[in-house]
């Protein structure tokens, strides 16, 4: 899914942080070598959030891609074998999330998504870079092969001249 132009989470505000709990543990499978598999859980941290602008309390998502990975959970963490570590991870953000009051956020105005959002993966920023320096590459190669065939031009126009009968 391009969620660059087509996420529905368009609105900023600010979210009030109400809850913040962990919940449940979740399945997940992580690669131990070709062809292998393996199942490990990592708990579900979920926290619900006031919209300032609108008064709407909503799921509070960290971004799109854990938005569409688990609707149910704030932040999906890379499945791994060490079980602790994925633990200590979420429980370290719910931690953080806590002592904040308040955090800026991105929410549906449409109202198709009762999900929020903590941060967006494509961003106008994003947008920007990823046009934008490609871009520059484009013209520096061309500007080098400009000045590669101007001087092969001045290089005969040179030797042309050199040529002439004086």
């Amino acid at each position: 899914m391009n969620h660059g132009r087509s996420s529905v989470w368009t609105e900023e505000s600010i979210c009030t942080i109400l809850n913040s709990s962990l919940t449940m543990e979740v399945n997940c499978s992580y690669s131990c070598g070709p062809e292998c598999w393996r199942s490990s859980r990592y708990p579900c941290l979920q926290v619900y959030v006031s919209v300032n602008a609108t008064g709407r309390i909503g799921l509070l998502s960290y971004n799109e891609e854990s938005q569409d990975i688990s609707s149910e959970c704030f932040y999906v963490p890379k499945c791994q074998k060490d079980h602790a570590a994925m633990q200590a991870v979420v429980v370290n953000i719910s931690e953080k999330l806590k002592a904040q009051q308040q955090v800026r956020c991105y929410y549906d105005p449409a109202e198709q998504q009762g999900s929020v959002l903590l941060s967006r993966l494509y961003d106008s920023s994003a947008i920007f870079h990823s046009l934008f320096w490609p871009s520059c590459m484009l013209a520096g190669g061309s500007l080098i092969i400009f000045m590669v065939k101007l001087t092969q031009y001045l290089s005969i126009l040179c030797e042309h001249i050199n040529k002439m009968p004086k």
